[in-house]
């Protein structure tokens, strides 16, 4: 066989061409030791914040501790436990709520449950004025119960989901009976 140039071109039997015999199989590759996390966004792309405002510094925590623990995950959402006044007694503190929010905050938002009416207040006051007390932005209320609202956001946050589904299914909490 001649190439157009006028050279020999090399010749190979079709026995012995690489494309004539199968690959060898292949090993699977090892497992990986680490443990699997929950499908959605990577982590280091960050998630949905949540703030959970409470009347009592201990109930706030509590409500974050069992909504952490539920979600199973290794990577969690940030959560942010808030309650009590400035002097450790019970009420509600706006520069808490809102140093809470901006310290749960990585870019994609921060959704915010309350427990009582004067927390509710008190949140809806700061986000009317969300520029003037330097909250980040989105910040979305919900209108949600206290523990299964809260428990619903963090695992949807942790998840993955966008401020819209972690507000959703907070909200969803309202909508499942208990009867």
């Amino acid at each position: 066989m001649s190439r157009r140039d006028g050279t020999r071109a090399d010749v190979i039997p079709i026995s012995e061409a690489p494309s004539a015999h199968p690959p060898a199989p292949r090993t699977p590759p090892a497992p990986d030791p680490r443990p699997r996390t929950t499908p959605g966004r990577p982590p280091a792309h960050g998630r949905v914040g949540v703030v959970l405002v409470s009347h009592s510094q201990e109930l706030a925590n509590a409500v974050r501790s069992l909504a952490l623990a539920l979600t199973g995950d290794d990577s969690p959402t940030p959560v942010a436990a808030t309650g009590g006044d400035l002097l450790d007694g019970p009420g509600i503190s706006a520069v808490l709520v809102a140093a809470a929010t901006r310290r749960v905050d990585q870019g994609h938002g921060v959704v915010v449950l309350a427990d009582l009416g004067g927390a509710v207040t008190t949140v809806r006051a700061l986000l009317a004025d969300a520029d003037e007390h330097g909250l980040p932005f989105p910040v979305r209320f919900a209108n949600a119960p206290f523990v299964e609202g809260a428990v619903a956001a963090v695992a949807t946050a942790t998840a993955g989901g966008d401020l819209a589904a972690v507000l959703d299914a907070a909200e969803e909490a309202y909508r499942q009976p208990k009867g």
